[in-house]
């Protein structure tokens, strides 16, 4: 059990490390993502709007419990230099009663989430719900150990096996005629299956949990997280509960569709890289000028390929709904094309915790946190008048107003300044919103009349054509496509088969 405490502190070849890392993450997550869309494709066929928005209004008003049943403390634990296995013990029992409490007092609430709604149905799925929160309290503190000690094949190992069970009985409640619970299944299940998995790829044991010093710094550092975390999930929340309670399940069901295509490639692109980031990164914060240059590379090539995905998705968004859902959710698309360029910024802006954490300025994370929640519900209740299309276009306004300030914010104990942030992500940021102006009069003049999957194909390597060259030819960034190339000299199967 030593790997899991040792000195959280710099070894040699650090950087490709963390570089191979977050290939195999990327790969695993890209299997994640994929089973999660097919499982959505699926199911969306199957189920009917109503039935989507129902399950949506429930899991958008759980989504603040992983946040607060963590606590912040998982944080802690993956980048503290020194921990003990007491430490975490405690930190452990203290994530296991709040899940228990949590259970508790959503479960007894469950009546009155039906009541408010005005919907009989949300009372059942509310109790199924409630045990997310003990899943997230009996696996936060063993999920932390495995990114600590880098071991994030395991994890991916972990969520590529709970996406796909639950996902496949998903799929199979839904033809045996289910209903809204098959998707209810997918959600509570694939926490359970997580639980599971990391203790095994874990199998540290707590002892009892006792009161120390460290302890209490750790849930002051977490504090400061969970603020921020919470405050967050408030605020990405506050669109779907107000379309559920203002415009209906129905409604919110073509909302929420849009939202997971947005959601899972925004997962796909930037989940993966926050725990190794913040590990990284974490070793290197005696060291500022190699943490600003090691921030620096992994922001803009996060931007290089994020900048990219959600311009070719705005583009073709709209087709792609048709295609892969069929024309009973083509409500949805317009919505999917606004969400991916507010897709461009809000890739960036997630990364936030790349520089609180590492820098141990939780509480500076906190109160950006409060601010931000603040600005969302305010830009939520300004949409809301104008619907759907109202929403998400206030949504994605309030996205481009904040990213640079947040980033800026961010930055600040560790020197980074308005400039350092400009050059890491402008080029793309700019490069991204002439590919969909481009993409989309391209669309609309030349491409009206062709079948959609031709339109969406042509779209595809038109807009790519023209974002790498404007952000390689024009703004000249060619260093994310270099540490590409080398990460993939790096992973030839000749040479891996030679050096084994």
């Amino acid at each position: 059990m030593n790997k899991y405490f040792q000195e959280n502190k710099p070894i040699a070849g650090l950087g490709r490390a963390s570089l191979h890392s977050g290939v195999i993450v990327l790969a695993a997550k890209c299997v994640g993502v994929v089973s999660q869309v097919v499982s959505m494709i699926v199911l969306a066929r199957l189920l009917s709007p109503n039935d989507v928005g129902l399950t949506a209004t429930i899991f958008a008003l759980i989504a603040f419990g992983p946040s607060l049943v963590d606590l912040g403390t998982s944080e802690a634990t993956s980048q503290k230099t020194h921990i003990t296995e007491a430490e975490v013990s405690s930190l452990f029992w203290l994530n296991v009663a709040i899940g228990v409490a949590l259970t508790a007092v959503f479960a007894a609430s469950s009546g009155l989430i039906a009541s408010f709604y005005g919907e009989p149905a949300l009372g059942g799925i509310a109790l199924a719900a409630s045990l997310t929160f003990v899943a997230a309290g009996f696996s936060t503190q063993h999920s932390a150990l495995l990114r600590r000690a880098m071991q994030f094949r395991s994890l991916a190992v972990v969520d590529i096996c709970s996406n796909l069970i639950s996902s496949v009985l998903g799929i199979v409640m839904a033809l045996t005629g289910w209903g809204y619970w098959a998707l209810v299944a997918k959600n509570v299940l694939a926490p359970l299956l997580n639980l599971v998995g990391v203790w095994i790829s874990c199998p540290w044991v707590p002892g009892r949990p006792r009161l120390s010093k460290e302890a209490k710094e750790s849930v002051r550092f977490g504090l400061g997280v969970a603020g921020f975390t919470m405050t967050d999930s408030i605020a990405q929340s506050a669109d779907r509960l107000a379309i559920g309670y203002f415009l209906g399940p129905g409604a919110l069901g073509y909302y929420q569709n849009a939202y997971l295509f947005y959601t899972n490639l925004l997962s796909l692109l930037v989940s993966p890289l926050h725990n190794i980031a913040v590990s990284s990164l974490s070793k290197l914060k005696n060291n500022l000028d190699d943490f600003r240059r090691s921030w620096s590379v992994a922001l803009s090539t996060l931007s290089f390929v994020s900048a990219l995905a959600f311009a070719l998705l705005a583009v073709t968004g709209s087709d792609l709904i048709v295609m892969l859902l069929g024309e009973k959710w083509a409500a949805a698309g317009p919505l999917l094309c606004i969400f991916s360029v507010r897709g461009i910024a809000q890739a960036v802006e997630r990364t936030l915790g790349w520089l609180h954490v590492p820098t141990g300025r939780s509480d500076r994370w906190m109160r950006w946190g409060f601010f931000n929640a603040i600005f969302q519900v305010l830009a939520v209740a300004g949409g809301l008048p104008f619907g759907l299309i109202g929403v998400t276009v206030a949504g994605a306004i309030a996205a481009y107003i904040l990213f640079l300030p947040a980033l800026v914010y961010a930055g600040r104990p560790a020197g980074i300044s308005t400039n350092d942030v400009v050059a890491a992500v402008g080029p793309q940021t700019v490069a991204g919103l002439i590919t969909i102006a481009f993409g989309l009069v391209v669309r609309e003049a030349f491409l009206g009349d062709v079948s959609p999957i031709t339109r969406f194909f042509v779209s595809l390597f038109g807009c790519t054509f023209v974002y790498l060259t404007v952000v390689m030819v024009v703004f000249k960034v060619t260093r994310p496509v270099q540490l590409g190339l080398s990460v993939l000299r790096d992973f030839n199967p000749m040479r891996l088969l030679r050096s084994s």
